[in-house]
């Protein structure tokens, strides 16, 4: 596939106040793709995974590259046409009502700019599901086609197929996401205190300050509940991370902050400091370790969705279902 890189449209580069268009919920019988943008996918997880799916109803497809290694940079699941073949093939069927990536790793973003952003663009709504890598393809549904999305477990990935709460979190989101608004984890607390609301975005840390200034990034989040995790960061990076994010002006305007796991990333009271002391001058609500991300146990998170956050109570909660159907009300 060598179709050339379309120019995002300037027009969804910022949230509405209503949010981003939401796909609509699944439905038992609806038929899933399983992609690999990214990294190379554990076969026996892939199995699970899908069986995981098939026990809810759903009809999971492999994509046929999915358990491809590329013949040259064993880091990715095949070469990158193929991997962008394959996502676009999937967006494209008229049959599929979700698009779930298999795991995250890197890669994502050599697919990006593989895609044909207009053919996706003339698509009907889908929903895509994934984390870590994957917020690269999140924030390019967001500006390029205006799409919501899940910040969520993957197909093959370890919390996935290991953590039953994990996979019943994205079952409840899938399927009755009206009953799923109100976002909290064992840990969640203040580190800046208040309340604030905006529209959800945001992801994995480093992706999201590796994608500033490429063609498919939002110049701001500004009037956004910002969601952040990462995984393997030692503190000074997260905060060299933060401060290029903070010195491009991308954070300028956000509403407010919540933080998921930070696995390998060092001591917890060390990556506080860090995070109070680059985004505590914002001087926006910022809620501690809401429970999504790269742990071993993860909630899906709604992006592009009307938030509340309370960082008193520890909560984040949607204003409106993360996926439209009957049961949004």
């Amino acid at each position: 596939m060598t179709t050339p890189l379309v120019p995002a449209p300037a027009a969804t580069a910022l949230p509405s106040p209503h949010g981003l268009t939401r796909p609509r919920r699944l439905v038992p019988g609806d038929r899933v793709a399983v992609v690999a943008p990214s990294g190379p996918i554990d076969a026996a997880r892939l199995a699970a995974g899908c069986a995981i799916l098939r026990s809810w109803g759903l009809e999971p497809v492999v994509a046929p590259h999915v358990l491809d290694v590329h013949p040259r940079l064993d880091y990715f699941a095949g070469t990158d046409e193929d991997r962008a073949a394959d996502f676009q093939q999937a967006w494209l069927d008229p049959t599929i009502a979700a698009v779930i990536c298999a795991r995250g790793g890197y890669g994502a973003q050599r697919v990006c700019d593989l895609l044909d952003w207009n053919a996706l663009r003339a698509a009907p709504p889908k929903l895509l599901v994934g984390f870590s890598d994957v917020t690269a393809l999140h924030e390019e549904l967001a500006v390029r086609l205006g799409l919501a999305s899940l910040y969520g477990p993957m197909g093959a990935a370890g919390s996935f197929v290991e953590d039953p709460a994990t996979s019943e979190h994205l079952r409840r989101t899938l399927f009755d996401p009206a009953g799923v608004t109100t976002l909290t984890g064992p840990q969640a607390g203040p580190l800046v205190p208040g309340r604030a609301h905006g529209i959800t975005a945001g992801g994995c840390l480093s992706v999201l300050a590796a994608e500033c200034g490429t063609p498919g990034a939002r110049p701001s989040y500004a009037g956004t509940i910002l969601l952040l995790e990462d995984v393997n960061e030692q503190p000074y990076r997260i905060d060299r991370i933060l401060t290029q994010l903070l010195r491009s002006g991308a954070l300028d305007g956000v509403s407010g902050v919540a933080l998921g796991s930070w696995e390998g990333c060092g001591p917890a009271d060390r990556v506080r400091a860090v995070m109070l002391e680059r985004l505590g001058p914002l001087g926006v609500p910022v809620l501690w370790e809401l429970g999504f991300g790269h742990s071993s146990s993860t909630l899906t998170v709604p992006l592009g969705v009307p938030a509340i956050l309370d960082a008193d109570a520890g909560t984040l909660t949607m204003e409106l279902p993360a996926l439209a159907g009957e049961l949004d009300h």
